[in-house]
C-alpha cells in the first residue's frame, strides 16, 4: 500500500462553546445570591464596570388569562413618542456621563429577540412612589428633630432601637451570680458557648470534659449549678433530662416520674400498656403524668430567639390586575444593576501610551459589554418563562393547588421557542411570589396522574398530594382512612391511582400509617379527658 498526500473536503456540524457562551449559560442557573457574589468578583476585576445603586421600576408584563400573547402591545403613536424621548435623553446624557448601560433600562432590541418593546417594560410609576416615600421620611426626621429642639434636649436615636436578647447573653448574665471561683466561671462560660439554640448541650459530654482538661467531677459540679439557671431545662443532654429539670423546678419530680422519663421511648411508640407496666401505676395515673408532661417545654431555649435564617427573596412577582389578568414582573430588588462607563474608558485610553495597556482596556470593554448583554438576556429569559408558567397554571393562581395542571419542561420550552435545558436552568433556584405564597418555579412542574374516566384530563401529582392531605386532616379518631380507602375515594373523584403511590405520597408528607394515626388520635382524646378532669 503506497503512502500519498491528498486534500479532502468534509462537511459537518460542531457546537463550539466559547468562554462567553459558557458564562451566559452559567448565569442562567445562578440564584440571586450567587449572582450578587459573581458580580462582586467581576466589579473588582474589571475597572470599566460599576455598580449602580439607583432603583428603577421593575420589568413587568401583563398576562391575560384568556390571551396567548406574551406581552400586551401599546399604541404605535405612544411607542414612537417614547422612542424619540429616549433617544434624545441618551444623546444628552452621553455628553456628560458617558455611555451608561443600566440592566433595568436596557437598550432597544432591533432584532426583536425579546418579543416586546422597550416602553412596555419600564413604567415610571415606581420612581414617583419612591420620591414620595423619601419626602415622607424626610418630614418624619424633621418632626423628630423639632420635638427634640422643643424639649431642649438632643434626640437619642439609640433609645428608639431595640434588640432581642439571645440565650447566650441571658445565661452569661446569670453566671457571676451563681459561680464565684474564676475556674468555675471559665468552665461555666465554656459550657454556655456549647449550648445550642434549643438550650441543649451536645450528647457527647465526655468530649467536652476532655476539651476542658478539667476533672470530670469538677465539670459535673459546675454543670449542676448551671442547670438551675433560667429558663428551667437548659444545659440538658437529653429530652428526659430537660423534662426532669423542669419538673424539679416545679417540685414535681418523684420516683414514679423518674421511671416514666426512663421509658420515654415507649411513650414515643404509643405503647401505653408496656409503659404502664414499666412505671407500675394505674392507667388513670399514667394519663395524668402524660398530661403534665405535655405542659412542659421540650426546647426551653427557643423563647430567646433562634438563629438567623436567610429569607427567600423572590425573583418574580405575580399579582392580580383589575381586569382579571395577571401582572408578571421581575423583582427589582434582585435585578443586578451594572453600568459600563465609556467616559472613564476614554479618559484612561488617552492617558495610556503603550499598546499593552490599550489592549487590556479593550479586553475589559468587551468583557463588560458581554456581561451586560448576558445579564439582560438572563432577566428577559426569566420573565418569559415566568409568563408562560402563569399562563399554563392560571387555574392554580385563581382557584388553588387542587387545580394545578400537569406541566413539563418541554411544554414551556416549545411555547416560548427555547430549549428544555434553558428552561431547566432558568427555573433552578428561582422563586415566584404569588397571592398564594412564595413558590420555587420548579414547583409548577409536576407529573401527570391518569384520570379514572376515559378521555378525561389527567391530574397533577401535587394536586393529588394536596387532596390526600385534606382527606387525612379531616378524618376523626373513629374513622381513620387506610390507604385502600383513600384509593377508593380518589377513584370516585376521577383519579386513577395505585395504593403504593398513595403510600409513597403519604410518607413523603411525613404522615404516619392509619394504625399509627388511630393510636395517636385515641391517645390525644384520652389525655385531653384527663386534663379536663384535672
Amino acid at each position: 500500500m503506497a503512502l500519498a498526500t491528498k486534500l479532502e473536503m468534509r462537511q459537518g456540524q460542531q457546537l463550539v462553546m466559547t468562554p462567553q457562551l459558557q458564562q451566559a449559560i452559567r448565569l442562567l442557573q445562578f440564584s440571586n445570591i450567587e449572582l450578587a457574589q459573581f458580580l462582586e468578583t467581576e466589579l473588582e476585576r474589571n475597572p470599566l464596570l460599576e455598580a449602580d445603586d439607583n432603583t428603577d421600576a421593575p420589568v413587568r408584563a401583563e398576562r391575560d388569562s384568556e390571551s396567548d400573547d406574551h406581552i400586551p402591545e401599546r399604541a404605535a403613536t405612544d411607542s414612537a413618542a417614547d422612542n424619540t424621548s429616549d433617544a434624545s435623553a441618551s444623546d444628552t446624557s452621553g455628553d456628560d456621563d458617558g455611555d451608561w448601560v443600566d440592566l433595568e433600562r436596557p437598550a432597544a432590541d432591533p432584532e426583536g429577540t425579546f418579543d416586546t418593546e422597550y416602553e412596555n417594560l419600564y413604567p415610571d410609576s415606581t420612581r414617583t412612589e419612591q420620591m414620595q416615600d423619601a419626602t415622607a421620611t424626610d418630614s418624619g426626621w424633621a418632626s423628630l428633630r423639632q420635638r427634640g429642639a422643643g424639649s431642649g434636649e438632643d434626640v437619642n436615636i439609640e433609645a428608639y432601637l431595640q434588640s432581642e436578647q439571645s440565650l447566650r447573653d441571658h445565661l452569661s448574665e446569670q453566671l457571676p451570680l451563681a459561680l464565684s471561683e474564676p475556674v468555675d466561671r471559665l468552665i461555666g462560660q465554656y459550657l454556655i458557648d456549647m449550648v445550642d439554640e434549643a438550650g441543649y448541650l451536645p450528647a457527647d459530654f465526655d468530649r467536652i470534659v476532655e476539651s476542658l482538661g478539667a476533672p470530670h467531677a469538677k465539670v459535673e459540679q459546675v454543670l449542676s449549678r448551671l442547670q438551675t439557671f433560667d429558663p428551667p431545662g437548659v444545659f440538658a443532654r437529653s429530652l428526659a433530662e430537660c423534662l426532669a429539670l423542669q419538673l424539679k423546678d416545679q417540685n414535681r419530680y418523684d420516683p414514679i416520674v423518674a421511671r416514666f422519663l426512663e421509658n420515654l421511648d415507649l411513650l414515643a411508640g404509643h405503647n401505653l400498656p408496656a409503659l404502664r407496666r414499666a412505671v407500675d401505676i394505674e392507667m388513670d395515673e399514667l394519663l395524668e403524668i402524660i398530661a403534665e408532661i405535655k405542659r412542659l417545654n421540650p426546647k426551653p431555649g427557643l423563647k430567646f430567639g433562634s438563629e438567623y435564617l436567610q429569607p427567600v427573596v423572590p425573583d418574580v412577582l405575580v399579582r392580580a390586575a383589575q381586569d382579571g389578568s395577571w401582572i408578571v414582573e421581575l423583582n427589582s430588588e434582585t435585578l443586578p444593576r451594572v453600568l459600563v462607563n465609556r467616559t472613564y474608558l476614554t479618559t484612561v485610553t488617552k492617558a495610556s501610551g503603550s499598546a499593552a495597556d490599550r489592549n487590556y482596556l479593550l479586553e475589559c470593554l468587551q468583557t463588560a459589554n458581554w456581561l451586560v448583554k448576558s445579564l439582560d438576556q438572563r432577566a428577559r429569559t426569566i420573565l418569559r418563562v415566568a409568563e408562560e408558567i402563569v399562563r399554563q397554571q392560571d387555574a392554580f393562581f385563581t382557584h388553588g393547588v387542587q387545580f394545578l395542571r400537569p406541566l413539563n419542561l418541554r411544554t414551556v420550552a416549545d411555547a416560548i421557542s427555547m430549549h428544555e435545558s434553558t428552561v431547566s436552568r432558568v427555573t433552578s433556584n428561582k422563586y415566584m411570589a404569588t397571592p398564594r405564597g412564595i413558590f420555587e418555579m420548579k414547583y409548577f412542574f409536576t407529573s401527570a396522574i391518569a384520570s379514572a374516566e376515559d378521555g378525561a384530563e389527567s391530574h397533577s401529582s401535587e394536586a393529588v398530594r394536596h387532596r390526600i392531605k385534606q382527606m387525612i386532616d379531616g378524618e376523626s379518631s373513629a374513622s381513620v382512612l387506610s390507604d385502600d380507602k383513600i384509593v377508593e375515594l380518589l377513584k370516585t373523584d376521577g383519579i386513577d391511582i395505585a395504593r403504593r403511590t398513595v403510600a409513597k405520597y403519604r410518607e413523603a408528607m411525613r404522615i404516619p400509617s392509619s394504625v399509627q394515626r388511630r393510636r395517636d388520635k385515641r391517645l390525644v382524646v384520652r389525655v385531653s379527658q384527663s386534663e379536663e378532669a384535672l
